[in-house]
Formats: C-alpha cells, structure tokens, sequence
C-alpha cells in the first residue's frame, strides 16, 4: 500500500508533464514531412512510342512497392515539359528528350528538375528506295515527316534544319510517328524522320520494310560538336534486323537521351525509388545500351535534385535496401527529426528529478514562513496579548499537516515540521503564562 501511495504522489506530482508531453509530441508530428502519397502521375507521350512502354513498365515495378503509377499520353516531349509546367495539372513526373529544354524559357527551366537520362533514342531517318540522303540539305522540295507539333522528334528535326539554314517547308508535315508510318507505306512521303528506341515495335516494322531503308548522316560527328544534348551514333550492318539485314551497310545517325525530369510537386521520397524501379526495368541494357548501363545522372538538361544526386553516389537510401518502401520511408522520416527531439527530451528529463526534490520539499517548508514570522513577532514583543489568537492558528496548520501527502522517503521532513510546530506552540504557551503572573516589584529599603 505504501508502495501504492507513493507512485500515486509521485503521479500527481508529474502531472505538469502530460501537457508539455502532447505539446511536443504535436509539434514533432507538424514538423514531420508528410507521407509519400500512393498515387503519382507520368506524362509519356503517343501511346505505342518507347515512352509509353517504358512507362508500362515503370507501372508494374512501382505497384509492387504499392504505389500507383497513373500514364497521361501527350504529344511528345514538348507537350510534356508544358504540362509539368502547368500547375493545374496533376503531374509530377515526365519523359522528356534530350534537348527540347532548349525551347524552354529560362525561368521555366528553374521550376523543373532533372532525375537522370535512362536510355539512348536514335534519330531515324527512313526514306524510300531510290534516295540516297545523306545530308540534311538534300531534303529540299521533297515530301518529308518532321514529327508532330509538340514532339522531341520535331524539336531535335527543327533545330538541326536551323542548324543548315533550312526553312520549314509545305512538303514538311507535321505527322505522328504511326501516320509518318503510313504515309511512307502508301508513298505520300518520301522520307520520315523518327526518335526511339531500336527495340520500338515501330522502328522494328519500318526495318523489315523492303521498300525503305536507312539514311546515313555523314556529318553526325559535326552536329555533335554544336549541339551537345545529341551524340554520334555508328550503327553496324545488320542491327536492326538480322534476318532482313537491316540497315544493309554500316551507318551513323545521331542519339538524344531519354530523361526522367521531375516538378516541385514530386515528393523527395519517391525518387530513390523511381530510379531504382528504372534501374531493374534497364539492367539487361538494349542493342544500343550496355547492360547496367543506365539510369545515370549524365547527360541532363536540368539540375538534378539532391535526392537523385544522393542515388547516383550512394544508392538506394540505407532502409530502403532492406525494408519495403512504405516502412523504410517511415522509419527514415521519424529519425530526421528523432535527434531534436531527444535534444529536447534529454534536458527535460534531468530536470525532473530536481523538480521532484523541489515540489515535495515546497510541501513542508512553505508552512516555515508563518514560523518565522511569529518567532520574528516574539523577538519585537508584537505579539504580547496575541498569543492565544496565534495559538490557534497552529492547532489549525497541524490539522492542514495531516492532509499533506508526502513519499516516505519524505517523511522526515513533515514530521519534523510537526515537532516545529509543536515547539512554537509551547512557547507561545509560556510567554501568555508570563502575561498572567503579575510581575513581584522590589521592595523598598
């Protein structure tokens, strides 16, 4: 029971602590940055372009994880970079070419960021047996696809024509990689230009056809040097297609880079996790891409964010390699902001036992105060007459004493207070004794 009484004071005596406890505790959940959300939105682009296929299966990776990836279709890289742009759109990440930052503002630019380049995308020019292009200035007066508006493919075509002093022509259609696929079959174009990767279903097709075959464009060294987003590619005999032997000759064409690009709305969280569900998506490399290869940080035409600069120098963040996402991105949040909270909780927990100390002996050395002034009373002879008044008074904080708790360990000091008490009484006693006994004058000689 004594064990009993004691926590109950010991309890009471903490009571102060529940508050500034909830106080804490809600300023550390306010602080906390918020959950990663489970949903997140991708622009591609046409659906049936390699973006869209890598976006399907960035899709199946990231439900693993249990985050939903939603796939918006657009028309290409420039429609892309205006919808992550746009801020009543729900986006937050996008498939972007190489390059077409270039067409972008430079305030526009600041708003997005880079999380790596992913795979290489060729240029490819297809045109009809019976031509043989080999520059871009040959393309003059003929029926050409140059991409459709908002595209990479028209955006990497138009600043190579710039490039040659080339001025946009009729002839010059502004067509979808599948109606640039059909008219070329059908003959009302005589060359198409096309960006993707050599796996693409698309250019797969446009290799077997025996009516086309591919451009070789012999200054790729040269565009390479003045635009740097684009790199020479040497192509050999053959990759496409072994079978159809497509191309036929060894040839160059030029490459931009398929890159991940990122608003402010994407929670940093989720990056890491992007890169590494795109890393096992490109482990096994392409016919163009050594395995293991990619996602990298270089080339990219935005700043990249400090988490996707953490993942290329470190990797995957530390809980994350061997917890599942959501635990591991809840863990790692909760310890960013553990360490000020200990430093909070570390001082207030040396001070509680002082406290403590000082609460239980307030309990009985507050009475010492009407002691004191009644001893301070019997020095000055203020008290002569009051006596019994003061008395009373004590008999009256003996009672008050009864009904003050303390721990045993305390004890002590009540009892002692009791004993002080009593003193003070008795004294009072003696000095209304003196009052009632008439002083003895001396007698006269």
């Amino acid at each position: 029971m004594t064990r009993l009484h004691d926590l109950k004071i010991y309890l009471k005596a903490h009571f102060w602590l529940i508050p500034v406890l909830v106080l804490i505790v809600g300023l550390f959940f306010w602080t906390l940055d918020p959950a990663p959300p489970t949903h997140l939105t991708l622009v591609t682009g046409p659906e049936g372009g390699g973006y869209h296929a890598f976006g399907q299966h960035l899709k199946a990776r990231l439900a693993e994880a249990g985050i939903e990836l939603e796939l918006v279709g657009t028309a290409g890289s420039l429609d892309n970079l205006k919808r992550l742009l746009d801020k009543n759109h729900p986006v937050q990440i996008g498939l972007v070419q190489s390059g077409t930052e270039q067409h972008l503002a430079p305030e526009e630019r600041q708003q997005l960021r880079g999380l790596g380049a992913l795979y290489q995308e060729p240029l490819w020019l297809f045109q009809c047996r019976g031509l043989d292009i080999r520059d871009l200035a040959q393309l003059r007066g003929k029926q050409i696809g140059i991409g459709s508006d908002g595209s990479g493919t028209q955006a990497v075509v138009t600043s190579l024509f710039a490039a040659n002093g080339l001025v946009r022509e009729p002839g010059w259609q502004a067509l979808t990689s599948r109606q640039a696929s059909i008219a070329l079959n059908d003959g009302s174009l005589e060359a198409a230009f096309f960006v993707g990767p050599p796996e693409n279903p698309l250019i797969q097709e446009l290799a077997r056809n025996p009516g086309l075959w591919l451009a070789d464009l012999r200054r790729a060294a040269a565009y390479q040097a003045h635009f740097p987003f684009l790199k020479a590619l040497p192509l050999p005999e053959g990759l496409l297609d072994l079978a159809h032997n497509s191309p036929d000759r060894p040839l160059t064409t030029l490459s931009s880079m398929a890159t991940l690009v990122a608003n402010r709305s994407l929670h940093p969280a989720l990056t890491p996790l992007v890169l590494e569900s795109s890393r096992q998506i490109l482990q096994h490399g392409s016919l163009i891409d050594p395995p293991n290869s990619f996602p990298r940080a270089e080339p990219s035409g935005f700043a990249l964010t400090k988490e996707a600069d953490s993942y290329y120098r470190t990797g995957l963040p530390y809980l994350q390699r061997f917890m599942p996402f959501r635990i591991a991105s809840l863990v790692d949040r909760y310890i960013v902001l553990l360490i000020p909270f200990l430093a909070i909780l570390l001082p207030l927990g040396k001070m509680i036992s002082p406290l403590y100390e000082w609460r239980m002996h307030s309990r009985t050395y507050k009475w010492y105060r009407h002691l004191h002034e009644i001893d301070a009373q019997i020095h000055d002879g203020s008290i002569r007459g009051h006596e019994q008044e003061e008395i009373a008074r004590l008999h009256e904080m003996e009672k008050a004493l009864g009904r003050v708790e303390l721990p045993l360990s305390y004890s002590h000091e009540l009892y002692a207070l009791h004993l002080h008490v009593h003193y003070m009484i008795e004294r009072l006693r003696g000095l209304a004794r003196e009052e009632r006994v008439p002083r003895k004058t001396p007698r006269q000689p």
